[in-house]
């Protein structure tokens, strides 16, 4: 799974490296690399690489900062649409994770935050990966959303005689608040709510507000007494501003914010995290996949208005982070949403700090990912070109290493031994 290197005296040599900081790339750059970490960053010529350290030579490339995607469903794919997702189990949603796990790492994603997941099967593959058992992104995991009942994030294709929900539904203050310590019992590094209706349930609309002021306060003074961080779901208008009031860290989706929404987001130093790529993806494929024609016409609906509102929020000076809603799309296309961020008024450094540094603060680990500077995780990409000038170059990724250890290099060749 790492490779032929394991994750032990690594020297980087890369052609360009780009400092996300400063928004510019380093010449000749020499990365060391030891026990999962980064050791230093110098320049090529002036390093001082120990006896017995494995050289990577990428001097023909542009080395970054592993990528992070703040919301992804790495236990879901398109092809389980609709109600044909009735058909799929928690054990084959897990397997399924496990393939698109590793093919998301494989794009250049090592960190992920999977935002919802039926029966903690994105607990068992955050330990999974943890564990070396299988390859995959460092995850923080959200385990069941937390919904209403009849809300976005509940079961809402069967019929009554079935009388289901969905395990994360919890209604009024004090349940909700049972509903957090109970997924926090069970593994969740976070708390994901449906605040507001959704684009890809049956009977709801994105616009309307779902849990109340009230339940969401409760909702987040428990998970922060708890030491959890609690991503909303929230397309509209009021459901954000109530969200943002109630203290959420983040926003997913944010497609109805107004004015006012995005003050108060600025306000409170809640982020905002909006997936503008997969409208492309709804529009074109949904219903070749199943999804539900309500749910093709709700994005036709809104798709155009979030994108026009990303424009807005980022020109009005809102914290974001990117977050792409994989799952909804094929997981391991991720990096698909940069060319529309830039097309909606981002630079490729912006978009590039979204998936860098914004999202490594969001997620706690500022200075640790989407950095590679001295005690940094030893999180590295590497592409062709200049993502800064084209930022399409992402899309292809030749060589990823997480925690030090290589998981794919296309650059074979100018991988050396020992020296």
């Amino acid at each position: 799974m790492a490779g032929s290197l394991d994750a032990q005296g690594i020297a980087v040599h890369c052609g360009k490296l780009l400092d996300v900081r400063a928004g510019s790339m380093i010449d000749d750059a020499m990365v060391l690399v030891d026990g999962g970490k980064v050791l230093d960053v110098e320049p090529a010529g002036k390093a001082s690489i120990p006896s017995g350290t494995a050289r990577i030579e990428l001097s023909n490339a542009t080395c970054l900062p592993g990528l992070i995607d703040v919301h992804v469903h790495l236990t879901s794919d398109p092809s389980e649409s609709g109600y044909q997702r009735l058909g799929i189990s928690v054990p084959r949603s897990t397997l399924i994770g496990a393939k698109n796990a590793s093919r998301t790492l494989r794009a250049g994603f090592t960190t992920v935050r999977n935002v919802g997941a039926a029966g903690y099967a994105d607990v068992a593959l955050r330990d999974a990966v943890r564990e070396g058992d299988i390859e995959g992104p460092r995850m923080l995991v959200s385990g069941p959303a937390l919904s209403i009942t009849g809300g976005h994030c509940d079961a809402n294709l069967l019929a009554p005689e079935f009388n289901f929900r969905s395990a994360g539904v919890a209604d009024g203050p004090w349940a909700a608040r049972s509903k957090v310590r109970e997924v926090v019992k069970y593994g969740a590094d976070l708390i994901k709510i449906c605040a507001s209706g959704g684009v890809l349930s049956k009977g709801d609309q994105p616009g309307t507000e779902q849990y109340t002021l009230e339940e969401m306060q409760a909702i987040v003074e428990e998970a922060h007494k708890l030491g959890r961080k609690v991503a909303a779901h929230a397309h509209g208008t009021q459901a954000i501003k109530d969200a943002i009031r109630a203290g959420v860290d983040s926003v997913e989706h944010s497609s109805l914010i107004d004015d006012e929404g995005i003050a108060l987001a600025k306000q409170h130093g809640t982020f905002l995290v909006f997936d503008i790529y997969n409208d492309d993806f709804i529009l074109q494929q949904g219903p070749k996949v199943g999804m539900l024609p309500e749910s093709i016409e709700k994005e036709r609906q809104i798709g155009k208005l979030q994108r026009e509102n990303f424009r807005h929020a980022f020109l009005a000076g809102a914290k974001m982070a990117f977050g792409t809603d994989g799952g909804v799309y094929p997981n391991g296309d991720n990096a698909k949403q940069f060319p529309v961020m830039v097309e909606y008024g981002m630079k490729p450094v912006d978009a590039l700090r979204a998936a860098t540094l914004g999202a490594a603060e969001l997620m706690g680990w500022s200075g640790s990912a989407g950095v590679i500077q001295k005690g940094s995780f030893a999180d590295l990409i590497a592409v062709e070109g200049d993502p800064l000038a084209d930022v399409g170059a992402l899309k292809n990724v030749r060589f990823v290493m997480k925690s030090g250890a290589v998981v794919k290099n296309d650059w074979t060749s100018g991988t050396h031994g020992t020296r």
